[in-house]
């Protein structure tokens, strides 16, 4: 793991230390499945069970670099899947933060909470529902990201977050960074030439 994490720095797609932290505590290898455990620190997408992925390196690095997340944060991770990025998230925000993990496959988020398990974190919660609609119960949130593509930015989402939180989420081929300036401002930016599973809506 740690020479993939010297190839994200060196290519300058990790750049902050509580990230670089994260990704160096928390190994991919324990977010794949067995045949694919061998490729597991190739820069690559693998697919994990039930016809999913587990993203890119590079994807995950360069969201999470967009997302800026904080010890003592509370984040809506949406798409979990085999929540490696549920992993890292936990370990950012540290036991005085929580992560909020949606997956709409029961089956999958269940496989994936088995692997988070792996870890002993206490500061994650699991939901196995559409992610689209948010998690009102446990909002507001300083941030959310989404690991699935949608055909637009979710209201839900906007109004679940904090002001000053930020939304990176993909839209089409597309990551897009939300920035809550207000109760009804955001600052918006596109970030072209990704390419995701579609997210599972209703």
């Amino acid at each position: 793991m740690k020479e993939l994490v010297q190839k994200l720095i060196g290519e300058g797609h990790l750049k902050t230390s509580r990230i670089i932290e994260a990704f160096l505590g928390v190994d991919r290898k324990d977010f794949v499945t067995e045949e694919m455990k061998p490729s597991a620190y190739e820069d690559i997408a693998l697919p994990t069970v039930f016809g999913q992925t587990i993203s890119q390196p590079t994807t995950v690095a360069f969201m999470l670099e967009l997302l800026q997340p904080k010890k003592g944060d509370s984040i809506l991770d949406i798409g979990a899947g085999s929540c490696w990025q549920t992993a890292l998230l936990a370990h950012i925000v540290g036991f005085e933060g929580s992560v909020y993990a949606i997956e709409r496959l029961c089956p999958l988020l269940e496989w994936g909470k088995e692997n988070v398990q792996k870890y002993g974190f206490t500061n994650t919660s699991f939901f196995c529902q559409d992610g689209t609609k948010g998690l009102p119960e446990h909002a507001p949130f300083d941030n959310i990201i989404a690991a699935a593509s949608g055909r637009e930015m979710m209201r839900a989402w906007q109004d679940q977050l904090n002001i000053g939180g930020r939304i990176v989420m993909p839209i089409g081929h597309s990551i897009w960074l939300y920035t809550k300036k207000s109760a009804t401002e955001f600052e918006k930016h596109e970030h072209y030439g990704f390419s995701f599973v579609p997210l599972i809506e209703g």
